[in-house]
């Protein structure tokens, strides 16, 4: 399949009949300042419920089946509390990714400065000079009305660019999310399993998530093969609480979720802080798309998406990153 490069629906963008400002109409119940950020999406609520419950079924089984019943009182505390903060850093990485906006305060205008040979209609450009209006929170929706163009009072020759799915201005680097029904900035991909877009906001805390799961599974994998050893070489019936069978197919299966998550997870993880490091999403390395942004070393850009500076707020999902004031979205072409 053919690739479009970026630039085209830039300049398709630029055309007076794509943008209609007057066929945009603002929502009628716009999400009030301060509001709690949820994505009503029946398969990312069904997959956010499904992570908790796997999570939860290896706590069960770890303390139930394998430390509990140990008669090791020192194993059985050290790794029920490195098991149990493990698991509650997750959850609570989980948490945080799902009910955080994806996308930080920032200026909800996105112009450029076109040349001389520009064919764009004057009739969007206001000769007034000003700045654009503070928002917080995802790209609006419904804002590229023109009412709302009109009183940016852009300078002659800027141009506010629209999308036509969500009919709001759309920043730079930023990508329309069919399930969030917004424009998300820095969109690396919808995540169902946290039922949210992973943004410029909300990055550390699902990279986070992927790494604590990660620790988690391999610790619990860990257990279950001291567990099995154990047993093997004890009487089976004194190795646990549950009978020889039921302690067999719950290790099984915890066995089962460890490895596939453990793998899932760490590949995440990589791929995140790659993109992170590059500062590069995963929509602009799939749809290759031209740097039109500064370029920063990988010290930054982790600074950028954990805080500055470097703390052990870095690994808790209740510090959120002081990343200093937001970049106007704004670029030259």
């Amino acid at each position: 399949m053919m690739l479009i490069p970026a630039h085209h629906f830039r300049d398709i963008e630029r055309k007076p009949q794509y943008l209609q400002p007057e066929k945009c109409i603002p929502p009628p119940h716009p999400r009030p300042a301060g509001a709690m950020w949820f994505i009503r999406d029946g398969c990312g609520i069904a997959c956010a419920i499904v992570t908790w419950f796997l999570v939860l079924y290896a706590e069960f089984v770890v303390l139930f089946v394998m430390l509990i019943p140990s008669r090791d009182y020192v194993y059985s505390v050290i790794n029920g509390l490195v098991f149990n903060l493990l698991a509650f850093l997750a959850l609570a990485s989980h948490c945080r990714a799902m009910l955080t906006d994806p996308v930080k305060t920032c200026m909800a205008v996105a112009f450029t400065s076109l040349g001389r040979d520009s064919s764009f209609p004057e009739k969007l450009d206001r000769p007034v000079s000003g700045r654009g209006r503070h928002l917080s929170g995802a790209v609006p929706k419904g804002n590229a009305t023109k009412e709302f163009i009109e009183s940016l009072q852009l300078k002659p020759g800027q141009v506010v660019y629209k999308c036509p799915k969500c009919c709001s201005i759309k920043p730079d680097r930023a990508h329309h999310c069919s399930v969030c029904k917004r424009c998300i900035r820095k969109m690396d991909h919808h995540c169902p399993w946290v039922n949210n877009c992973v943004g410029e906001n909300n990055q550390k805390y699902f990279v986070l998530f992927t790494m604590y799961i990660a620790l988690i599974s391999l610790h619990a994998l860990i257990m279950v093969g001291f567990h099995f050893l154990h047993c093997f070489e004890e009487d089976w019936t004194k190795c646990s609480s549950f009978s020889p069978p039921t302690t067999v197919i719950l290790l099984i299966l915890l066995c089962f979720e460890g490895l596939l998550f453990l793998i899932f997870t760490s590949v995440m993880f990589g791929t995140q802080v790659h993109s992170i490091c590059t500062d590069e999403t995963g929509i602009e390395q799939l749809k290759k798309e031209e740097r039109r942004w500064a370029k920063k070393t990988k010290w930054m850009n982790m600074k950028a998406v954990f805080g500055h500076p470097f703390s052990l707020g870095w690994a808790s999902p209740f510090a959120t990153p002081d990343q200093g004031k937001a970049d106007p979205y704004q670029y030259v072409v």
